[in-house]
């Protein structure tokens, strides 16, 4: 599965950016745009990975919760 690189704009619009097969390409890639871009505060640079654009697009989409606090 690739890795998709996507700006998050308000009211969950998104634009994909690029793609790429490894963690580490996207993961450089979207350091190198979060500085080049300048994005207001209400915008975001993030990686997603997942089948196709649609289902980055559904998981950008859900509502995540913190996990349990705990002793580490």
């Amino acid at each position: 599965m690739p890795y998709y690189i996507y700006r998050i704009k308000p009211f969950a619009q998104f634009e994909q950016l690029s793609v790429f097969a490894s963690f580490a390409e996207a993961s450089k890639q979207a350091k190198v745009l979060r500085l080049e871009l300048d994005l207001p505060a209400s915008e975001k640079v993030k990686v997603i990975f997942a089948d196709n654009p649609l289902q980055a697009e559904d998981l950008l989409c859900q509502v995540r919760t913190a996990g349990p606090k705990g002793d580490d």
